[in-house]
């Protein structure tokens, strides 16, 4: 195909990332959020599935669409009655008629791509995307590719332009919306839901952003697309690593278990090397067999990508991931790029983050990193959910209120062992219900929840807390709670959330926390909390992490992905 594509990526200043569209440029603050979202779990906390898909606390700012411009070109027009008769010699395309009139009915008929009846730039790169989607981390089958080939040799070769051709300007707009679908909107609604993803879905309008790439010059195409920006950082990789399983066989290292240190010598090590030089991590002497400084910043880099201790050793773990098929990191690429294309418009506002995955939590200021946390998320059998919420409450001192799970399987068996196991535990029966003891555990340090608690009213019951059990946090893989979330510097959290509030300072907050007596403090500005699953994301230093499916989430979403059979 000999129609040209361009590629271009905005510079990265952040974990989590966000693209705003350029008032100069006509794009109007068009953000795209990432949700780099984790789970939070706890021990004293309960997952509720809720019945219905939730939209919990939604604002208006998930409908805010792209105004977009008139592309230049509007002397040269058409009778509306030729998108009728298109439609019906290529009915495959029939779906998008409304799509397709609208857009045209808002120009007033005018030919959207042609320009002195010469076919503008955009039209090649739109093509030749078109006719890779695979590129794209897309494996189903456009309607009417030969078609579309057919037109656009045909008027490169075409010597008398006098008017444009129809069939082709239709055919474009008609691939281009079908290209908005599959790569910039994603599978449909149901996959998402089914998938366990309640953050709600953006909301782009793409007739209005089609005008706006008209206008631009064609580099603008790929530059400003209304998709989460990590889409396009890990499209990138997804080439890199095509082209590796093409190259390269990817045999297992085996170490044998060695414990390989500082000025060894061995085969293995000069493996290890090579492989490291292929992922980006090593840039030294491939053939050279010493485990020597370079590999152990090699070594290290690889780790802190994949979520291990950044010690620098060939360990199990470390060569395990270095094992990983080329085909399953293509894979796991291939479903984060799904979910990029999941993700809603961004809140040019303070917010708070966790991607479940990376068992991290990042807080924004204006879409800036501020700092990040570690966190504490669900196990595989609590797991936290995937979804949007607004922190509205502090609560100083908590109780924690004993979900009835846990009555039944650990208390009530602790009582028949103890008598005195309630006041050893600092807590109280309040009451009964289900017949069952209502029990809550007192304020205190010894508190599951610790000293504080962040809530955003969900239908999960997943709250942020702090904790008792610091020594977690230490642990590469931080699955271990009941549904919420534990982070390891809540007061941290606090204070951020407490910034605008004058009466509220970091003595304050201390003294609260550790007063013994409950208290609710209510934010005067609610701030979004986005729970997520990134299991392969683009960091601020354009490096590739890769983290476990600790949910076994990406398989099955895989497999819809190079079937084709996800529904779009």
């Amino acid at each position: 195909m000999k129609h040209g594509q361009i590629n271009t990526v905005k510079p990265i200043w952040s974990n989590i990332y966000f693209d705003k569209y350029d008032k100069e440029q006509g794009y109007y603050k068009y953000i795209f959020l990432f949700l780099m979202i984790c789970s939070f779990s706890f021990i004293g906390c309960s997952q509720q599935v809720p019945k219905k898909h939730p939209a919990d606390s939604l604002t208006n700012d998930w409908d805010k669409t792209i105004p977009g411009n008139f592309s230049g070109q509007a002397k040269v027009t058409f009778d509306s009655i030729q998108i009728k008769t298109f439609l019906e010699t290529y009915p495959a395309i029939k779906s998008y008629d409304s799509q397709i009139m609208a857009f045209y009915s808002n120009r007033h008929f005018a030919y959207a791509w042609f320009d002195n009846n010469v076919l503008i730039e955009q039209a090649s790169n739109l093509s030749n995307r078109m006719m890779n989607l695979q590129n794209e981390g897309v494996y189903k089958q456009i309607p009417y590719p030969k078609a579309l080939d057919s037109l656009l040799d045909a008027e490169d070769t075409k010597s008398n332009k006098k008017q444009p051709h129809i069939t082709l300007e239709l055919m474009l707009t008609a691939q281009y919306f079908i290209f908005s679908k599959l790569v910039w909107r994603g599978m449909d609604d149901s996959v998402s839901t089914a998938a366990g993803w309640y953050v709600p879905r953006k909301k782009v309008a793409y007739d209005k952003y089609l005008d706006s790439i008209l206008k631009e010059p064609a580099k603008q195409f790929s530059l400003h697309e209304p998709v989460y920006r990590q889409y396009e950082l890990l499209r990138k990789f997804l080439r890199k690593y095509k082209a590796l399983d093409i190259s390269d066989n990817w045999l297992p290292i085996v170490t044998n278990n060695n414990k390989f240190k500082m000025g060894d010598t061995s085969f293995v090590i000069a493996q290890v090397k090579s492989r490291l030089y292929k992922l980006g991590d090593y840039r030294g002497d491939t053939l050279n067999r010493t485990y020597d400084s370079g590999l152990k910043i090699g070594l290290q880099q690889f780790q802190i990508r994949h979520g291990l201790v950044a010690d620098g050793l060939m360990d199990r773990n470390t060569v395990n991931e270095m094992n990983v098929p080329l085909r399953s990191r293509i894979e796991q690429i291939l479903v984060n790029m799904e979910r990029s294309r999941w993700l809603p418009v961004s809140l040019d506002a303070d917010y708070v983050a966790v991607n479940i995955p990376e068992f991290k939590l990042h807080v924004y200021h204006a879409d800036s990193l501020l700092w990040s946390s570690n966190v504490v998320v669900g196990q595989t059998v609590h797991q936290t959910s995937v979804f949007y919420g607004e922190i509205k409450y502090i609560v100083f001192s908590p109780y924690w209120n004993v979900p009835e799970s846990i009555v039944k399987k650990e208390i009530i068996p602790g009582i028949k062992r103890d008598p005195d196991y309630i006041n050893n535990h600092q807590m109280e029966i309040t009451g009964k219900q289900n017949g069952l003891p209502v029990v809550r555990q007192k304020p205190g340090p010894e508190n599951s929840l610790g000293l504080i608690k962040f809530l955003f009213p969900n239908s999960y019951n997943i709250y942020l807390h702090d904790t008792p059990s610091k020594s977690l946090f230490d642990e590469s893989t931080r699955a271990f709670s009941h549904g919420c979330i534990r982070v390891m510097e809540p007061v941290k959290l606090a204070s951020f959330l407490l910034t605008n509030n004058k009466d509220w300072d970091l003595n304050k907050i201390t003294l609260a926390m550790h007063s013994g007596k409950q208290q609710y403090l209510t934010l005067s500005n609610k701030v979004p909390v986005f729970i997520a699953y990134f299991t392969a994301f683009t960091d601020r230093n354009y490096k590739l992490n890769f983290r476990k499916d600790i949910y076994h989430l990406d398989e099955h979403l895989a497999a819809m992905i190079i079937t084709g059979d996800g529904k779009y």
